[in-house]
C-alpha cells in the first residue's frame, strides 16, 4: 500500500472513532466516581497534587463514616436456652395493666420464637446512631439480623462498606447500582452511593428489633 493510501485510510479510521468520545452517555457515568457526584476540572501546581489527593481521601473517609453510623457490637442468640412462654394478652392496653384473669390470655408466646426464624443464621447488632430513627431503630436497640434471607430492595440490611458495618435500607439506582438509604427525615445523613472503588457486601437482613427501657 502506498503512503498516500495509508494516510487516507488512517484519516478514515480516525473520523469514525474520534466523534464517539463526545457522544451523549460516553465515558464514566455521572456520579459513579469515588464521591458519588459530578466532578470538575481544576488546575493546581503539580507539586500540590499529592496534598490535594490526600485531603480528598481524608474528606471522603470522614463523610462516609458520618453517613455509615458504624455498627461495632455483635451478639449471638443462646443456642440451647430453655423455652420461655409468657402470656400474650388479647385485650388492648390503654392504661394500667390488663386483668390477670386467664380468659384474657390469647396464647403463650416465646420471645425467641417470635424474633428468630433460623437460630443458627441469626445474630444481634446494637444500633449506634440516629440514621434509622424513622423506622424505629434508636441507639442501644438490638436489631435481629438473619443471614439466611435474601435481601430485596426496600429491606433493612446489615451491610459492610469499606470494612465498616452499617444498618440501612437497600435501594438501587436506575442502572442497577446499589445504594444505602438512611431513615432520618432531618437530613443529617446522606444516602451512601456504592461505587466501583468500594468494598461492599450485604451481611444479612434485619427481621426485627427490641429494646429495654430500664
Amino acid at each position: 500500500m502506498s503512503q498516500s493510501n495509508e494516510t487516507n485510510t488512517n484519516k478514515t479510521n480516525v473520523s469514525k472513532i474520534a466523534p464517539r468520545k463526545n457522544q451523549p452517555g460516553a465515558g464514566r457515568k455521572v456520579g459513579s466516581g469515588k464521591f458519588g457526584e459530578p466532578t470538575a476540572v481544576l488546575r493546581i501546581p503539580s507539586s500540590q497534587s499529592p496534598v490535594i489527593k490526600d485531603f480528598l481521601a481524608a474528606y471522603q473517609r470522614k463523610k462516609l463514616m458520618v453517613d455509615i453510623d458504624a455498627i461495632s457490637e455483635f451478639e449471638l442468640p443462646t443456642l440451647y436456652a430453655p423455652s420461655i412462654k409468657l402470656p400474650l394478652y388479647s385485650s388492648k392496653v390503654s392504661a394500667g395493666f390488663p386483668s390477670p384473669a386467664e380468659e384474657h390470655v390469647e396464647k403463650r408466646l416465646d420471645p425467641s420464637e417470635f424474633l428468630i426464624d433460623q437460630k443458627d443464621a441469626t445474630f444481634f447488632v446494637t444500633i449506634q446512631g440516629y440514621s434509622m430513627i424513622d423506622v424505629g431503630l434508636l441507639p442501644g436497640d438490638k436489631a435481629v439480623i438473619d443471614r439466611s434471607k435474601l435481601a430485596s430492595v426496600g429491606d433493612i440490611v446489615l451491610a459492610v462498606v469499606d470494612g465498616e458495618f452499617t444498618i440501612k435500607i437497600l435501594s438501587r439506582r436506575a442502572d442497577g447500582t446499589p445504594r444505602l438509604l438512611p431513615a432520618n427525615s432531618t437530613g443529617a445523613y446522606s444516602p451512601i452511593e456504592i461505587t466501583e472503588e468500594m468494598n461492599f457486601e450485604i451481611w444479612g437482613v434485619a427481621t426485627g428489633s427490641f429494646r429495654r427501657f430500664k
